[in-house]
């Protein structure tokens, strides 16, 4: 028993932690957009339900044959040495003339870790069976919880231990070295299986004793595991869309996803169906009030959304795992139920990640997945009803009607209110963007551009405010603090200025150029510059040359530097936001040096630190002292009356001190929170966003 524990959770353990090990490895490379965590624990998902099949197909078909089954695993294991380590090859950044990166992220991972992660994947029905077999008449079902709590593990100790301590080259080594050791341990397993297993022929006589899996039940596992997994991407998803793309908020939830089959699979007695249901008819109804709140004028607590929607996860998820346990088969069905089970992860999985994006313009997947929860729960309610005295059964009807109806109610009045004033609407990887058009029939009419609830520009469409700075790059902002104070805006006459900037928006910053002037926009969403466009005219009215290059900034900064075409800006602007963070990916100390190589020597380098849950400004300053040069912060809050901009908070870094001098002359610094910087520095390697946070 214990060397079956010991292989089944070095395993499990592994299996998650490679998860947000190469999630976190790649992100940079595509921009830091949410959509890198959803391709990859889609990869995950189905690599998982590969892994699942193969141990159903060895013993299925191999029951009799069991130095044959365990020569087969010995012998993938012994290939899978030759991918080590799996740190991935720079050969795979994407060069951003594509349309969508999931085929290339998948690509990526599947020469990565793919058999690595196969053999995982198969570890925990595999030895459990190897387990039965070996231990007849005692129940593997309970090394199923122990294979889900080397899981949690595995995810808890990435963000709190790992990813703190080590940088990502690190990682890939130490995970490598440890998948050596479970292969050791899981050829063990198979030697102790080989050597105690005998004859089929009691084990026959069991066959005929268990009998068919009902075919409704296999459905059922099925539907309840995809409504789970469709439950913590949806969910997931809208976490790091509202706050940031960060290992933390992609393991919080995975881990409760894993607790709850911890919970379910360790004993009936720990999942209460009276109590569970109840309390994710709670947090639901919680969370869709919190997302009709998208717009509202005050912001919630940090802690307060993510605990919203962690508290949706792990009892939804709980009612979704503890009412497949209630009809869990005899362990003669135990692959083929876990099969089941995988499947039906991976079919959410596909669903969210690559279904949803075509047929829905919004996060509508997470309003069907609570639908979906809800048809569900109603079947297993109504299946009950014999085991219910009718003088209870009627009023929990009721008031489960009641609940459902409300539900509907509320979650139509979310998808109206998103839909309300949107005149074009796209969906990609890289998420949700909106136009919308406000105040129509007045002078005061504008059409604004939304990722998410943020807003990523603003122009108002009358003729005497259409060249109008607005939202963060209002004249009072730290963008027409540049511009009023660069030098050669204040020469006679004033000298052409080449400007770049990392974020297009809706191109608000172009109405700064004047004649004879180049903007330079690095953009890696296509339908940001379709948008811009389509739907506004600042690039159009730009009085000076613009142009707009389409793929990561720092990828296509870096081919620009290798093909020797240093841009030598005049300033650049780093202002590219996922939801409400900017990539951290471009906060660090190889990103900065990347930079000012593009810079001129007195170029000016302004970063966008607005932010609601995240205080930014003590890592910008800390790169900026190591490279020599001074910060600036200028932080602008608008007068109530100025409904045009919105507050903002930019600082600005250069060693030009006639810049400087105008910055000072004309009232632009403002004072930091903090006289002296906390110790923050972040590199492409290591990075910690409990550091920042408010």
């Amino acid at each position: 028993m214990p060397l079956f524990v010991a292989a089944i959770f070095l395993s499990a353990f592994l299996l998650f932690q490679v998860q947000p090990l190469i999630a976190r490895y790649i992100l940079p490379w595509y921009g830091g957009s949410p959509g890198v965590w959803t391709v990859c624990l889609l990869f995950f998902q189905v690599g998982l339900l590969g892994g699942y099949a193969y141990a159903h197909g060895l013993v299925s078909w191999l029951r009799e044959k069991r130095k044959v089954q365990a020569g087969i695993h010995f012998a993938l294991l012994g290939l899978a040495f030759f991918v080590l380590p799996i740190t991935p090859d720079p050969s795979w950044k994407p060069d951003g003339t594509g349309s969508s990166p999931t085929m290339g992220i998948v690509g990526l991972l599947a020469s990565t870790v793919g058999l690595p992660y196969l053999l995982l994947s198969a570890s925990g029905p595999l030895l459990q069976h190897w387990f039965a077999e070996a231990h007849p008449g005692r129940s593997p079902y309970r090394l199923y919880s122990v294979s889900n709590l080397g899981s949690l593990l595995g995810l808890l100790t990435y963000p709190f231990l790992f990813e703190p301590l080590l940088d990502v080259n690190r990682q890939t080594r130490i995970w490598s070295g440890a998948f050596v050791l479970y292969a050791i341990l899981a050829i063990a397993t198979g030697l102790a299986f080989l050597r105690r297993t005998t004859t089929l022929s009691h084990h026959e006589e069991r066959v005929a004793e268990n009998g068919a899996v009902p075919v409704f039940h296999v459905i059922l596992w099925i539907a309840f595991s995809a409504c789970g997994s469709m439950l913590l991407l949806s969910l997931t998803s809208q976490m790091c869309q509202d706050v940031a793309v960060i290992p933390f908020l992609w393991v919080v939830p995975l881990s409760l996803y894993l607790l709850t089959f911890i919970i379910a699979f360790d004993h009936e007695r720990w999942y209460r169906r009276t109590l569970a249901i109840p309390l994710a008819a709670a947090a639901m109804g919680m969370t869709i009030w919190l997302m009709n709140r998208q717009y509202a004028s005050t912001e919630w607590p940090l802690v307060s959304q993510i605990s919203i929607y962690c508290a949706t996860i792990f009892f939804a998820c709980l009612v979704c795992h503890g009412e497949i346990v209630r009809t869990k088969p005899p362990v003669r069905h135990l692959t083929g139920f876990y099969l089941s089970i995988s499947l039906g992860g991976a079919i959410g999985g596909v669903f969210v990640s690559l279904g949803a994006p075509h047929l829905f313009n919004g996060y509508w997947e997470l309003h069907l997945t609570f639908s979906l929860l809800a048809a569900l729960v109603t079947i297993q309610i109504v299946r009950s009803r014999k085991a219910m005295h009718p003088a209870v059964f009627i009023p929990v009807c009721i008031a489960w009607m009641a609940g459902l109806v409300a539900m509907g109610v509320y979650l139509k009045a979310h998808i109206d209110e998103s839909r309300s004033h949107t005149i074009a609407a796209k969906r990609s990887f890289y998420g949700v963007l909106k136009v919308e058009e406000v105040n129509g029939g007045t002078e005061d009419i504008y059409r604004a551009l939304h990722h998410g609830r943020i807003s990523h520009g603003r122009q108002y469409l009358d003729d005497a405010y259409r060249q109008l700075a607005t939202t963060y790059y209002s004249l009072e902002s730290g963008v027409g603090a540049v511009f009023s104070c660069l030098p050669a805006r204040n020469e006679l006459p004033p000298r052409p200025i080449h400007i770049g900037v990392v974020g297009l928006g809706v191109g608000t910053i172009a109405t700064y150029a004047e004649k004879g002037d180049r903007f330079r926009f690095y953009e890696i969403n296509p339908q940001v510059e379709e948008l811009a466009r389509s739907q506004f005219t600042y690039l159009a009215d730009c009085q000076g040359e613009e142009r707009v290059v389409l793929g990561d900034a720092r990828i296509s900064m870096e081919r620009e530097l290798a093909a020797g075409e240093s841009q030598q800006f005049d300033a650049l602007f780093v202002d590219a936001f996922s939801g409400d963070s900017i990539p951290i990916h471009l906060l660090t100390e190889e990103a900065f040096a990347l930079y000012f190589q593009h810079l001129k020597p007195d170029g000016v380098l302004a970063v966008h630190i607005t932010n609601l849950h995240l205080d930014l400004a003590d890592p910008v300053r800390n790169l900026a002292e190591r490279f020599g040069r001074k910060a600036v912060r200028a932080d602008h809050s608008p007068d109530i009356t100025d409904y045009h901009a919105y507050y903002s908070d930019w600082v600005l870094i250069t060693k030009n001190e006639a810049f400087l001098a105008n910055l000072e002359n004309d009232g632009f610094p403002t004072e930091w929170d903090r006289e002296e910087t906390r110790p923050i520095l972040w590199t492409d390697a290591y990075s910690n966003l409990f550091q920042v946070a408010y």
